[in-house]
């Protein structure tokens, strides 16, 4: 199985990048301080750490199905996102925290599909997926983003006292895990049939045996989670050098590294006209995002936070989440896709992250 591993790392200049792996930790120890030169370092470790998740993914996904696949995807991608967060969660930083959570939102549902879209259309003049797969997570997604959009519209209202939001928001999270709960039973267990891939894909590279896959991802999860503390260690200060805000670096940066497993899985699956694995992880993971990584936040915000953390996030946040929830609705609807709709997505993506850099919204 080693053998194998090594073979692989051999043949794959991206998973040269490994070396950074050992370096980041090495600095960390060596020079905490060099804030900027840790981000760095992190980002370039947690690169290949998430080709090998992808590769490792996509051979469960070969034994289990694109669906089982997916979910499992953005399951262990959110992951890292969740570490992120957790740790900004503890040294009480809630703008990082909320501004990750609408980020991640926003990045899966236009900057992960919509580059799926581009990439596999480059490759397939038309490609095609499971419609009623990708209309079922858009629904989930709205259902959270108009959750999420409540406590922030009753915060504007000068009668409503904070507590109100804040109890509000206690009562969101616990419906939001239980929807969540209850999306995965109707999917994987009493309607399973719904949501099959759609025929098609190429062969490709021969998958992983499915215990080199398990231990790999296993494995990777772990060195993700503890590369991504590095990361949060360092990115406020790494910030400042680049002259970014707090609502930018949670919004775009964070998401962007805390789910570039996701997307390496999401792109190649794309590229291989799998596009039900990448519809499947970049609309699972953004209604997982919504549904059950905020929630838990606000949850574990009462016990390892220094105050409890509300679901209102700022205006912009919210429209933020709200378009990008409505224009992956309209794009799964059709169940085709050629690359110009992934240009379309994209960018919309490049019209909020452009905002969020010139004009950062004032968050409390």
């Amino acid at each position: 199985m080693l053998n194998l591993l090594l073979k692989e790392i051999r043949h794959n200049p991206l998973l040269w990048l490994l070396v950074f792996v050992p370096v980041v930790f090495a600095a960390e120890t060596l020079a905490p301080d060099a804030h900027t030169l840790l981000f760095v370092l992190s980002v370039l470790a947690i690169v290949p750490l998430a080709g090998l998740l992808s590769h490792a993914t996509e051979s469960v996904a070969a034994k289990t199905g694109d669906s089982v696949g997916g979910l499992l995807n953005a399951t262990l991608g959110n992951l890292t996102e969740l570490v992120i967060a957790l740790a900004a969660l503890r040294a009480g930083q809630y703008t990082l925290v909320k501004a990750s959570i609408a980020g991640a939102i926003v990045t899966n549902a236009l900057f992960m599909l919509g580059a799926s879209l581009l990439l596999g259309g480059l490759k397939h003049r038309v490609q095609e997926f499971n419609r009623v797969g990708a209309r079922f997570q858009a629904s989930l997604l709205f259902l959270a983003t108009i959750a999420l959009l409540v406590p922030s519209a009753i915060a504007r209202a000068d009668f409503v006292p904070g507590a109100v939001t804040q109890s509000l928001s206690l009562g969101l999270a616990v419906l939001l895990v239980v929807t969540y709960g209850l999306g995965m039973l109707f999917s994987l267990k009493t309607h399973r049939e719904f949501f099959a891939s759609e025929e098609g894909g190429e062969a490709g590279e021969k998958p992983w045996p499915l215990g080199m896959a398990l231990v790999t991802l296993a494995g990777v999860t772990v060195l993700v989670a503890l590369v991504s503390e590095v990361f949060v260690e360092s990115v406020q200060k790494a910030a400042e050098a680049f002259g970014m805000s707090p609502a930018f670096v949670g919004f775009i940066v964070v998401a962007l590294v805390g789910g570039a497993a996701e997307m390496a899985s999401a792109f190649s699956a794309a590229r291989k006209n799998r596009l039900d694995l990448s519809v499947g992880i970049a609309l699972g993971s953004a209604s997982q995002i919504a549904l059950f990584v905020a929630p838990v936040l606000v949850l574990l915000s009462y016990v390892l936070g220094p105050a409890p953390m509300s679901l209102e996030f700022w205006p912009g946040a919210v429209s933020m989440m709200l378009i990008a929830t409505v224009t992956a609705a309209f794009v799964s609807n059709g169940g085709r896709s050629a690359w110009f709709v992934g240009v379309l997505m994209l960018m919309v993506y490049l019209v909020f992250a452009m905002t969020l850099y010139l004009l950062p919204p004032q968050v409390s």
